[in-house]
C-alpha cells in the first residue's frame, strides 16, 4: 500500500501467474491491438527482480506498469510501459504510479528512471517535463518501427527519451531570457489522427525537422509550456 494513493487505490508487486496474466490483459485493453506486453515477458521481468506492478481499485486491477534495470554502473531503470484503464484516467493515478516507481527505485539504489513518450502528445509533455521535472536527453526517430496498436497504428513512432533524476529537485521552466527557440505541438494530436490524419502526419514531420535543426545547432530542451511547446536553451543554461 502506498501512502500517497487515493483511498481504495493500491499498488502491488505482481508475483503470481494469475496477476501477471491479468496485467497483460489490462495493458492490452489500454493500448489496444497487440501493443500491451505478453504475460510470459512480464513474468520473466518480475521473476528476475525488475519492476512489475498492478494498480488496484479494491480487488480489481485497473492499471499496470513494468520497467527493467539498465547496466549496473548506470544505476538506472527504464520504465517501459504503463497503462491505466480509460475510466480511471485523468484522476492523477499516473503520478501515483510514478511516485511508487521512484520509491521502489530509491530502495534499490537507482538514481535515474528513463522512459520514452511521443513528442506530439501535449499532456504527456506537460506531465513529464513540468510536473515530474524529467529532462529530455534524445529525440528518437521511428524508434519502435511500425506498431499495430490502436494508439500508434499508421504513424511513425518518434519518441523523446527522458531521464528523471530521483534525488534532484524539480526546477521548472527556464527564465525567458535563456529561451532561444520553441517548438509548438498540437493540443490534441489523438483527435487529429482520427479526424485529419494528413495534418497529423505533417505535424510529425515538422516537429522532427525542428528538433533536428535545433539539436544540430547545439540547443537542448529546457522545458515546456502548454501555449508555446518545447522550450530550447543553450546546454549551459539547462539547470
Amino acid at each position: 500500500m502506498t501512502d500517497f494513493a487515493p483511498d481504495g487505490i493500491e499498488i502491488r508487486s505482481l508475483t503470481t501467474l494469475e496477476s501477471i496474466v491479468e496485467a497483460s490483459r489490462v495493458l492490452g485493453e489500454v493500448w489496444g491491438g497487440d501493443a500491451g506486453m505478453p504475460a510470459n515477458l512480464l513474468r520473466a521481468l518480475a521473476h528476475s527482480g525488475n519492476y512489475v506492478v498492478g494498480l488496484y481499485d479494491g480487488e480489481r486491477m485497473i492499471g499496470a506498469s513494468a520497467g527493467f534495470f539498465a547496466a549496473p554502473a548506470e544505476r538506472s531503470m527504464h520504465s517501459h510501459i504503463t497503462g491505466v484503464l480509460e475510466e480511471y484516467q485523468s484522476r492523477g493515478l499516473g503520478r501515483v504510479l510514478k511516485q511508487h516507481q521512484r520509491d521502489w527505485a530509491f530502495a534499490r539504489d537507482v538514481g535515474h528512471i528513463t522512459w520514452t513518450f511521443d513528442p506530439l502528445v501535449a499532456r504527456n509533455a506537460h506531465f513529464n517535463l513540468l510536473i515530474l521535472g524529467a529532462r529530455v536527453t534524445e529525440y528518437l526517430v521511428d524508434h519502435y518501427g511500425s506498431m499495430p496498436d490502436a494508439v500508434n497504428r499508421g504513424d511513425e513512432t518518434d519518441r523523446l527519451l527522458v531521464s528523471w533524476s530521483l534525488a534532484s529537485p524539480r526546477t521548472g521552466n527556464p527564465p525567458d531570457e535563456d529561451i532561444v527557440a520553441s517548438v509548438a505541438i498540437p493540443r490534441d494530436i489523438e483527435t487529429m489522427r482520427r479526424e485529419r490524419p494528413a495534418d497529423a502526419e505533417q505535424w510529425r514531420r515538422t516537429v522532427r525537422e525542428q528538433f533536428a535543426d535545433l539539436y544540430g545547432r547545439g540547443f537542448v530542451v529546457g522545458g515546456f509550456r502548454d501555449e508555446a511547446g518545447y522550450l530550447f536553451v543553450q546546454e549551459s543554461a539547462r539547470s
